[in-house]
């Protein structure tokens, strides 16, 4: 999983193909980091969201997520979207900032591994 997300090839693909990375700091310390990107039909998808442990419920996460969506409404986006394991207790912090589970899939992400996840999405208001 780690060679197939973030390798160094993996990253710069990524990147070519659009989407758009952050990273956050406390004073000069990195804490969080997040990737998004144009899906179409103005849908956003957040690809990526980490924080630290030790930065958990100080607000990075919401601070990230409402960066990620002021970016993408001056771009006219209609929905953020972001995939979540099902059994990942982020869950609630999603729906927490607005987000509610539109479906469940399993992604097959190679040699018989599966991410079980739910694709949550956030309705953005148009022209706020």
């Amino acid at each position: 999983m780690l060679e197939y997300m973030y390798s160094a090839a993996s990253l710069k693909k990524q990147m070519d193909d659009g989407s758009q990375f952050i990273l956050v700091y406390e004073d000069d310390e990195p804490v969080g980091y997040a990737a998004y990107l144009h899906k179409g039909h103005n849908i956003y998808k957040l690809d990526k969201i980490y924080v630290l442990q030790s930065q958990q419920g100080k607000g990075t996460g919401r601070f990230i997520v409402n960066y990620v969506v002021d970016e993408i409404k001056k771009k006219g986006a209609i929905a953020l979207q972001l995939q979540v394991h099902r059994q990942n207790k982020a869950r609630k912090f999603y729906e927490k900032l607005g987000f509610a589970i539109v479906e469940e899939k399993d992604f097959d992400i190679g040699n018989g591994f599966f991410m079980n996840d739910y694709v949550m999405e956030k309705q953005l208001a148009v022209g706020s």
